[in-house]
């Protein structure tokens, strides 16, 4: 049995499959111990898993006043947090460190582990990677407008270290950006927590109206009851039913639910996909990834997280649905839906990719490749 140490910051994107990974290696007989935000501690508890808050998560938030998503890159490039996770792998001695790729705090100590340590990306690597240079390269200067150093560049924080593993498809991923050796690609990792649970809805179960589901993204960071409501009132006057599902960030109350809309604030995905017609989401990884393994068409309308406006982009590209601007307004939505909902082209284009998830089980890829990690005892 091997122990690992996972650090990671709870993105909706980034902890579910976290948990999922985690759960396969705990299945395979190793002790897996997840440190993180305080909001993280209790969805590892409830699905099971050990999980610790890190006392040092909003030590830096204040020098980061000035950046628009404080709360995120003053814990995930906090130098406070980096030093706490220096002194709690000395002292647990894991056998591995599990680093969530977008932890740059993380990434930037972890030379001092002297010990195997794992990147989990859980979006794109190659088509995004540009992007991703760009985004540490923020990081880097929003530590130096706090107050404190820079950061290495990505080729040492995610290029030096022993697995950098993409729960991406890499037929996905588009031409090599690199040279790497390291990069190893999986599946998506599309499990679910808990708090997806089943949803019963409020139409009748032969009515052969098509339904939509509508979901956004689970960030605190990310909330947007605006971007809500106007896909509810885009999608009001079609002929279609609406799930949407507003991730514990926006109240349901808070919204104007028109009359073939059902609001919820969780709902096991999966279950809602395979009755669904299509889905408009926010250009998430996960989302996107658990459409078209369905052979769901979509409507993207991406928020702020780093790869959800080039996500969307490919849904456009790809010809699976229509990509739009997060600032898309109701008359765009719905004619987007409409687009999608009545030409049978996109859903035969969203059914074609999904034979590539086929076989392809993301956790159990990721458990593995984080296993030939773990030390040999001759």
């Amino acid at each position: 049995m091997a122990r690992i140490l996972w650090t990671c910051w709870d993105g909706g994107g980034n902890l579910t499959p976290s948990i999922g990974i985690a759960r396969v290696l705990e299945q395979r007989g190793h002790e897996v111990h997840f440190f993180g935000r305080p909001e993280m501690v209790g969805r590892v508890d409830a699905a099971g898993l050990a999980a610790t808050e890190l006392v040092d998560a909003r030590t830096d938030l204040d020098r980061y006043s000035f950046h628009p998503l404080a709360t995120v890159f003053g814990y995930t490039s906090s130098p406070a947090v980096g030093e706490e996770l220096a002194t709690l792998v000395a002292e647990r001695d894991p056998d591995v460190v599990v680093i969530d790729a977008m932890f740059s705090a993380a990434l930037n100590v972890a030379p001092r582990f002297a010990r195997p340590t794992a990147v989990m990306l859980h979006t794109f690597f190659d088509r995004l990677l540009d992007g991703w240079r760009a985004n540490f390269a923020m990081q880097s200067e929003s530590r130096k407008r706090a107050g404190f150093d820079g950061l290495a560049d990505l080729d040492t924080l995610w290029g030096e270290r022993e697995l950098l593993h993409v729960n991406a498809l890499q037929a996905f991923d588009g031409d090599p950006a690199t040279a790497w050796q390291h990069v190893v690609h999986g599946a998506p990792v599309l499990t679910a927590e808990r708090r997806a649970v089943p949803v019963e809805l409020p139409w009748h179960g032969n009515d052969p109206t098509p339904f939509v589901l509508l979901s956004f993204s689970t960030v605190p960071e990310q909330r947007s009851p605006d971007m809500l409501q106007r896909a509810l009132d885009a999608l009001a006057p079609l002929p279609v039913y609406v799930v949407a599902t507003t991730g514990g960030i926006v109240d349901p109350e808070d919204l104007a639910a028109p009359a073939n809309a059902h609001l919820v604030a969780f709902a096991d995905h999966d279950a809602l996909m395979k009755r669904a017609s299509f889905v408009v989401g926010h250009g998430g990884h996960g989302t996107t990834m658990r459409a078209l393994r369905h052979g769901l068409p979509m409507v993207g309308i991406p928020a702020k997280g780093a790869d959800q406006a080039p996500i969307t982009q490919l849904i456009e590209e790809w010809k699976v649905g229509r990509g739009l601007p997060g600032d898309a307004d109701v008359e765009h939505i719905r004619s987007a839906a409409e687009e999608v909902l009545f030409n049978p082209n996109f859903r035969e284009e969203a059914g074609r990719r999904s034979f590539a998830f086929a076989g392809l089980e993301g956790a159990q890829i990721a458990a593995t490749s984080v296993e030939a990690l773990i030390p040999r005892v001759a």
